[in-house]
Formats: structure tokens, C-alpha cells, sequence
């Protein structure tokens, strides 16, 4: 398996605070993920939808449901630091919910729209926020993460998994 399939923008690098020029483009990032993904996929056949973007990885199907069950997580875990005291977060098994029937079968339309919804929201609440805000915590796996991490994290992922749809779209000549 290359690197370059699996982490095509390269393996996020975490980070626990943020400019407020960094805050801008991760939040610019979320708002314009459900866009991006969706100019990814569009015209996609179904040949094309279950091609894995690598071997042995999801298939693009895959990929676009994992997105928006990734940040539905992400938005819960957005609301819970910001109205409890450094709350416990769960983590889930992600390639046991990429394996579910709704992740691999069901239309694209219904996480693209979710995902729309979700990020319209989700956006709201982070331009709103103040700046100490984004220093609040939570954990996660024994681990204290900020909002500010948080962010990072799913603007990389954002970017990161629409890299991996262009790239194979690139590999495969489906431009």
C-alpha cells in the first residue's frame, strides 16, 4: 500500500492551538467540504463508486458515508466540550461502521445532503465562537484534546479524503 494513495495531502500532523488566521481557513475548510466531496464524486457510475480509492482500502461509497459519520462525531464532540467540563468522549470502530449496509450501499445523495446540513451547523457554531473557546478540552482515549486540535483534525480530514477520491479519479483517468 503506498503513502501516497493512503495520505495523498500527507498523515495529518497534530496540533493542540491555532492562529486565528488557522482557526479562519480550517473553519473556510469545513464549510466548503460537502462542495468539494461532491464535485469529487459527481458523475461517478457505479463501477466507479465501488472502486476502492487503494487496495485494500474503502470504496468511494465508503469514503463519502465514513465523512459524515467522521463528523457528525466531530460536530457531537464540538457541542459536549462546549457545555461540559473536559467531557469523556467515545471513539467508535470505524471499519466495523464502514462495513454496515447503509456504508455500503446506500446512495451518495443522502451523506452528501446530511453532510451539508451537518457542516452548514457546524460552521455556525465555530464562527460564533471566541477565541479562548477553541482552548476548552475534552478527552479522548485518555487523552486531552483542544477544540482548537479538534478543528485541525477534521479540516485535514476534510481535505484528506476528498485527496484521496481526486487521486484515484487521477490514477484511473476518470477526469
Amino acid at each position: 500500500m503506498s503513502d501516497a494513495f493512503s495520505y495523498p495531502i500527507g498523515k495529518l500532523v497534530p496540533q493542540t492551538t491555532c492562529s486565528s488566521q488557522e482557526r479562519q481557513d480550517h473553519i473556510k475548510t469545513l464549510e466548503e467540504l460537502p462542495r468539494n466531496l461532491g464535485a469529487a464524486v459527481v458523475g461517478f457510475n457505479a463501477v466507479q463508486l465501488e472502486t476502492p480509492y487503494r487496495d485494500g482500502g474503502w470504496t468511494v461509497r465508503q469514503v463519502v458515508h465514513h465523512l459524515a459519520d467522521s463528523h457528525m462525531q466531530g460536530y457531537m464532540r464540538f457541542k459536549l466540550a462546549l457545555t461540559e467540563d473536559h467531557p469523556f468522549m467515545t471513539t467508535y470502530n470505524q471499519p466495523a461502521w464502514g462495513e454496515f449496509e447503509d456504508a455500503r450501499t446506500a446512495p451518495l445523495e443522502i451523506s452528501l445532503k446530511l453532510l451539508e446540513a451537518l457542516h452548514v451547523r457546524w460552521v455556525r457554531i465555530a464562527t460564533a465562537m471566541k477565541s479562548e473557546e477553541f482552548a476548552r478540552t475534552f478527552d479522548l482515549k485518555g487523552e486531552t484534546r483542544t477544540l482548537d486540535s479538534a478543528l485541525h483534525l477534521y479540516a485535514w480530514h476534510s481535505l484528506h479524503h476528498v485527496a484521496q477520491i481526486n487521486s484515484l479519479k487521477q490514477r484511473k483517468g476518470w477526469l
